[in-house]
């Protein structure tokens, strides 16, 4: 199966030719899709020189969700994968998660050991444990952003702020099959993370309730629908 691998850049110019160079290293025959997200460094220019890769660029920082789901909109091939441009996710995990949509429609990865501070790491178990009271979606590890599914399944995605971290309920709700499995996780080595604490729990909270609220309204997009038209009517032409 031929991958697209859709990744999210804001102003991590250190970050984006290791990260791009790995990615093909590991992944030589996928289509890969960098983003730019308003990056005030230079990070365009250094996506601009890395070979055989596919750029998007926005002209102001329009948020992650926002740059990952213009990446899958763009993506040619049957199978889409997500993952950050920060250099914490490895590449060399994704044909795990690719051959687990043998069985599966959507692959999410779960970090095994975060590599992350334990205030963050701490904020994150808290914020799951509420989502997943809430929305019951089964899903450990929202936040990695490493994940694997078919093209097809962005159809049933709504474009919001906030979105990456509810892809997954989302889909369930859709009435995708979801699998975990764990993923390695690597230490930042260069440039800074783009969240505090404060604000992740503030937007997490209020997006939290709005998608509920859209769960509970989403129409189910029917499987194996037949399309057709009457070309015996007036209007049909």
């Amino acid at each position: 199966m031929k991958i697209s691998i859709v990744i999210p850049f804001y102003n991590e110019e250190t970050n984006v030719g290791p990260v791009l160079r790995e990615v093909r290293q590991t992944n030589p025959e996928a289509e890969i899709i960098a983003v730019n997200d308003g990056s005030q460094d230079q990070t365009l220019a250094e996506i601009k020189k890395q070979p055989d890769v596919r750029w998007i660029s926005f002209a102001r920082n329009l948020g992650q969700s926002a740059a990952l789901y213009t990446g899958l909109a763009h993506a040619r091939h049957e199978i889409c994968v997500m993952m950050d441009g920060d250099g914490q996710n490895d590449p060399a995990d994704i044909a795990e998660l690719v051959a687990h949509l043998d069985h599966a429609d959507v692959v999410c990865g779960y970090r095994r050991r975060r590599r992350d501070s334990w205030p963050r790491r701490a904020a994150s178990r808290i914020a799951n444990a509420i989502r997943q009271a809430v929305m019951k979606d089964g899903i450990r590890d929202t936040g990695c952003t490493l994940k694997a599914m078919r093209t097809s399944a962005v159809r049933h995605l709504v474009p919001f702020n906030g979105l990456h971290r509810f892809i997954p309920a989302l889909l369930k709700n859709a009435g995708l099959r979801i699998v975990e499995i764990p993923v390695r996780h690597r230490p930042r080595t260069s440039g800074i993370s783009k969240y505090t604490m404060a604000r992740r729990a503030w937007r997490g909270l209020y997006d939290l309730v709005g998608v509920r609220w859209l769960m509970a309204r989403q129409i189910p997009w029917p499987e194996g629908r037949k399309i057709g038209f009457d070309t015996t009517h007036p209007n049909c032409h």
